[in-house]
């Protein structure tokens, strides 16, 4: 009995076509992606000036803060 295996060797080309082009697309896809986030760029960071009102401390030695203290020493 002869088998025709030309059938098996195009189901196998196709499948590796079909590979080829999951591939391809792959590829060019990742390319895309790369090109479009080199044209997105950062915004220069921008340093913000602290006026007086941040600057002043807010720390304040009361009673409540000297029995949080007390009570974490235990």
């Amino acid at each position: 009995m002869h088998r025709d295996d030309s059938r098996n060797d195009g189901g196998q080309k196709k499948a590796g076509l079909e590979r080829r082009s999951l591939l391809k697309g792959l590829g060019l896809g990742a390319a895309g992606a790369a090109a479009a986030a080199a044209t997105l760029r950062a915004a220069p960071a921008e340093a913000m000036d602290p006026g007086p009102e941040e600057m002043r401390s807010r720390y304040r030695d009361n009673d409540h803060v000297k029995r949080f203290y007390a009570l974490n020493r235990l």
